[in-house]
């Protein structure tokens, strides 16, 4: 489906996403301004637009294709495509929806009346007095620093707090984790260092996001001294559809 995003043919389209046929095309400006119109063929339609002769991460852009995406995705199903993905041609997205016409379909049926929403956490610094309280090996390293104040000896302490406050974070986000994946249909585990400990994407049904926002807010409350939580959502289910086309002999 892709071509180069840097330059474009003239008859490139710019895809944002595919939704089951019957859709109404959103009324929301696509990239660089462009309206959106709607492909169809074998169940499915393609929402699309001209594709600018050079494409760059814009922030209105960015807002632009999220906001096509919206539109799209209030009414039903939605394969979101990320951003700058490209088709060569009309005929060659029209073949892809007939060629991958099983698989995609079966994608839709997949994220039918659900919303993704993704679950970060972050490191809480501080809480040491706490941490060293319930730590031996730190309780006998900050009394041996007290002792022999010096620079290195404070570097040790120091690193030593920090690797206890992470690893209280990550046993929080373990504990989050085993909270919320038995409220969603799916779960898909995002990168993590050691500042974001927890970054997971949920696949739930809309019926459920109120009880699934009202667990993390427990949640919060319960280790808000060790991880930040944070929601974002609900989104358009990017990491639960796969829109590119199928490899060959499939």
């Amino acid at each position: 489906m892709t071509v180069p995003a840097t330059t474009t043919a003239v008859d490139a389209l710019y895809v944002y996403g595919i939704a089951p046929a019957g859709v109404r095309a959103p009324l929301h400006p696509g990239v660089d301004g462009a309206p959106v119109r709607l492909l169809t063929g074998s169940g499915l339609c393609a929402a699309v637009s001209d594709a600018p002769a050079r494409l760059r991460p814009r922030r209105r852009d960015l807002l632009a294709h999220q906001a096509v995406l919206d539109e799209l995705a209030a009414q039903g199903p939605l394969l979101p495509m990320r951003f700058a993905v490209l088709s060569p041609d009309p005929d060659a997205l029209l073949a892809q929806l007939c060629s991958d016409a099983v698989r995609l379909t079966r994608q839709l049926d997949g994220v039918r009346g659900c919303v993704e929403l993704n679950v970060k956490g972050a490191v809480v610094p501080g809480c040491f007095a706490d941490l060293v309280r319930r730590d031996e090996k730190l309780r006998e390293l900050a009394r041996r620093t007290r002792r022999r104040p010096d620079y290195e000896a404070n570097v040790r302490l120091g690193e030593a707090l920090a690797r206890g406050v992470r690893r209280e974070a990550r046993r929080a986000a373990r504990d989050v984790l085993a909270h919320l994946t038995p409220l969603a249909l799916r779960a898909v585990h995002g990168p993590t260092d050691d500042e974001h400990v927890l970054s997971t994407s949920f696949l739930l049904r809309s019926a459920d996001e109120g009880r699934f926002r009202q667990v993390v807010a427990a949640r919060a409350r319960d280790c808000g001294d060790r991880l930040a939580l944070s929601v974002t959502g609900p989104l358009p289910c990017y990491s639960f559809v796969d829109p590119r086309p199928a490899p060959a002999g499939r």
